[in-house]
């Protein structure tokens, strides 16, 4: 947690935050529950929803802020004790986002939001109060397809690399082993990636203006000096 949004982003969260805002605007329903703490006691009140974020029944423990700091991932610790001592100092808004060991050892991301309360009296903030909402399957759901885009284009990437082999392959007559070499020979010599130069290679094949086949020397010319495609 931290005493703001902006706050929480400038210290190494904002890939995270990004990631559970876009998931949540798709229609994600995370649980959410409140709390408040009662800053002199160092006492909170969970609603039941908290309690089962935390690995526990509604009402099996006494939730106290030691026990809270105790649950925050070891990373996350000084963090969020940092964020709290701030809160109550100065009683404004707040979220963040950080992980917890619940009471079963598992590994959940809250994202917790607040503001204090001021006794009328004094103008001193009293209390903190909000909600923590579970964000660990939105966060999960977030990252499956961040890695399902790389991997799709890891294979993309592969797809166009294994027919540039195939056709220098057939042109010259040689392996694949040689082929790759041959590729990664071009690659050093004009620095520009294999990826791209079997990309550009394949287009001398199969491109939309292609009416004959390459001859091995317009490939040879091609390897000394290659031209990539301008939708590169």
């Amino acid at each position: 947690m931290t005493t703001a949004p902006s706050a929480d982003r400038s210290a190494g969260q904002p890939s995270l935050e990004n990631r559970l805002e876009q998931a949540l605007a798709s229609g994600a329903k995370p649980p959410v529950g409140r709390y408040q703490l009662d800053l002199a006691a160092g006492t909170w009140e969970w609603s039941d929803e908290v309690y089962e974020m935390h690995g526990f029944e509604p009402g099996e423990i006494v939730p106290t802020t030691p026990l809270i700091l105790s649950h925050k991932h070891p990373d996350d610790r000084d963090r969020v004790d940092g964020v709290l001592r701030r809160a109550a100092e100065t009683g404004e808004p707040f979220s963040s986002v950080h992980r917890i060991v619940d009471a079963q050892g598992r590994t959940r991301t809250l994202a917790v939001t607040g503001q204090g309360r001021r006794a009328f009296a004094t103008g001193r903030v009293t209390e903190l109060f909000g909600y923590f909402i579970d964000v660990t399957e939105v966060q999960r759901e977030a990252a499956a397809r961040e890695a399902t885009a790389s991997i799709k284009a890891s294979a993309e990437q592969w797809s166009g690399i294994e027919q540039a082999k195939g056709v220098l392959m057939v042109v010259y007559g040689i392996d694949e082993e040689t082929a790759m070499g041959v590729l990664r020979e071009a690659s050093n010599r004009s620095n520009v990636a294999v990826r791209d130069i079997a990309y550009s290679l394949v287009h001398l094949f199969s491109g939309s203006d292609v009416t004959v086949v390459p001859t091995s020397e317009a490939i040879e010319k091609f390897l000394a000096d290659p031209v990539l495609p301008s939708d590169l």
